[in-house]
């Protein structure tokens, strides 16, 4: 009985895993049947350096680098802030808090994870883009408001793991730090973070990853502009936003350039885990 028993989770654990690989592909394929049509039409090039973003004109132009530039700016933004604020708030859990403060933290910060994105949109439109526009010359609207409410927003993302990271680290790594003089903030700082330091850049690639897919929340405070960014007070487009907001009523061509719009995202994020995976294994072995 405890050799079936065995033998039938691991036959669920094998199906599970292969009905994953199974949908992986299946969304791979579809992206690539149907988005790949745009490439042909207008050319590989010509549509992710186009400036020019005109699907309902005659002629049609179709040119996502607009889009594409609008993400990483918005990204870059939301790194930038969310980044070094998440690895010091998980610092700040690991070696300063105590335990009844602890978890008072520790459930705001998994409360953060589950509100949903429309609600952080509504807080970016109230508060963020009046505040934006009060402190700057702009009308609030802009990439710089967007990269600020996903900072907020890749927050939990980036403070649990990085806590997981660190506490990973063998406690002598501290205290050894400690005993041979060094102050509690250097003994942190020089020791267990780079000795974290795997874990602490895995949970940035997925706060980059949760940035770059993020759309309702940008939908409401970018300004939605199909135009070449041109400043952090400006209003942007990205990627995911200009699927969502066309999608609706595209067909033909204009629906394969939407669809070839996922096909290039898809594409970043892929060459962003890639990049990650191979500086990883290049920390490990070096």
């Amino acid at each position: 009985m405890k050799k079936n028993k065995s033998d039938l989770i691991r036959y669920l654990f094998f199906l599970s895993a292969i009905l994953s690989i199974a949908l992986i592909i299946l969304i791979s394929f579809f992206l690539f049947k149907e988005g790949t049509v745009i490439f042909k039409e207008v050319g590989f090039l010509n549509f992710i350096l186009g400036k020019d973003w005109s699907p309902t004109n005659t002629p049609s132009s179709f040119g996502i680098l607009p889009m594409i530039l609008g993400s990483l700016y918005i990204t870059l933004i939301a790194i930038l802030i969310g980044g070094p604020v998440g690895i010091i708030t998980a610092v700040f859990l690991v070696y300063y808090t105590k335990d009844k403060h602890y978890r008072f933290l520790k459930s705001i910060i998994n409360l953060m994870a589950g509100i949903p994105s429309i609600i952080y949109g509504f807080f970016g439109m109230v508060v963020l883009v009046p505040a934006v526009r009060y402190l700057f010359p702009s009308n609030g609207n802009s990439i710089l408001t967007a990269g600020i409410l996903l900072s907020i927003m890749i927050l939990p993302t980036v403070i649990n793991l990085s806590e997981v990271a660190i506490r990973a680290v063998p406690r002598f790594y501290y205290e050894g730090a400690l005993a041979l003089g060094s102050s509690k903030e250097r003994s942190i700082f020089k020791v267990v973070l780079p000795a974290a330091k795997s874990g602490v850049i895995s949970s940035l690639i997925l706060g980059i990853g949760r940035a770059v897919g993020e759309t309702m929340a940008v939908v409401m405070v970018a300004g939605n502009q199909p135009r070449m960014p041109k400043g952090i007070f400006k209003g942007a487009r990205t990627l995911t936003t200009n699927i969502v907001m066309e999608m609706s009523y595209a067909s033909g061509v204009h629906r394969n350039a939407l669809i070839g719009t996922a096909v290039v995202l898809f594409m970043i994020i892929l060459i962003i885990n890639l990049v990650f995976t191979i500086f990883k294994e290049r920390n490990v072995n070096g």
